[in-house]
């Protein structure tokens, strides 16, 4: 009973008897972001399942399976079993967005998909994007995506993704809201609330739960390219 989590090459392995903690000086020790908790993430194995906790008092992860078929957001104080062979977590820090990889080499379950064609449509659930809402989640995800390799990247102000679109900050703005309202009525939290700090932060939750859900991929960016062209 072993997992490996994994960030840019740097390899930890939790076991039965130890546990790994991700933070400014866990046992993955990310780098001296101060926006990142001294202890953030907890993996251990209890009771034979391997657990992800959130030990860190403000910031959330969000954590999907290799397929990107299953997706949850973790908060501060509560934890989740990972039950898939591979995971993927998502957390983001001050401006920086950071990526770890999780496998496991007994998991409980796994995901049988199918490969299908793309007809070009972004569809997810019974949301479907406009070709203006996909290049605005691509605004916010580019750099992220466009790193070839886990790691860190940045997730861009309104104002700068405006920019990067040829838009004004007004017309992005009421995109963004547009895009965060048709997810959180299909269920995805975090996007539109009642607080100015839920609000804030809906651009960072946005682009983790659209890597996540697999909403866009680097072979998206060719629409970004097209701009430029």
């Amino acid at each position: 009973m072993k997992a490996t989590v994994d960030y840019c090459g740097e390899i930890h392995e939790v076991t039965a008897d130890a546990q790994v903690c991700v933070g400014r000086e866990g046992d993955l020790v990310i780098d001296d972001n101060p926006y990142l908790h001294r202890r953030f993430l907890e993996f251990t194995y209890v009771d034979g399942l391997l657990w992800l906790a959130n030990v860190g008092n403000a910031l959330t992860a969000t954590i999907a399976d290799g397929h990107g078929l299953v997706q949850t957001w973790l908060s501060p104080g509560a934890r989740v079993p990972l039950v898939f062979p591979h995971c993927v977590v998502w957390f983001t820090a001050g401006p920086t967005t950071y990526e770890l990889d999780v496998s496991q080499d007994a998991a409980p379950f796994a995901t049988a998909v199918e490969e299908q064609p793309g007809d070009g449509a972004t569809t997810m659930g019974r949301v479907s994007f406009t070709p203006d809402q996909r290049l605005l989640i691509l605004a916010l995800a580019e750099d992220i995506l466009r790193r070839g390799n886990r790691g860190a990247g940045a997730i861009p102000h309104s104002r700068t993704a405006a920019e990067r679109l040829g838009w004004t900050t007004t017309k992005f703005n009421r995109k963004l809201d547009n895009v965060c309202e048709k997810l959180a009525k299909m269920g995805v939290r975090g996007l539109v609330g009642s607080t100015e700090r839920t609000a804030s932060n809906r651009r960072v939750r946005l682009v983790e739960y659209a890597l996540a859900a697999r909403l866009v991929t680097m072979d998206d960016l060719v629409w970004l390219d097209s701009i430029d062209a």
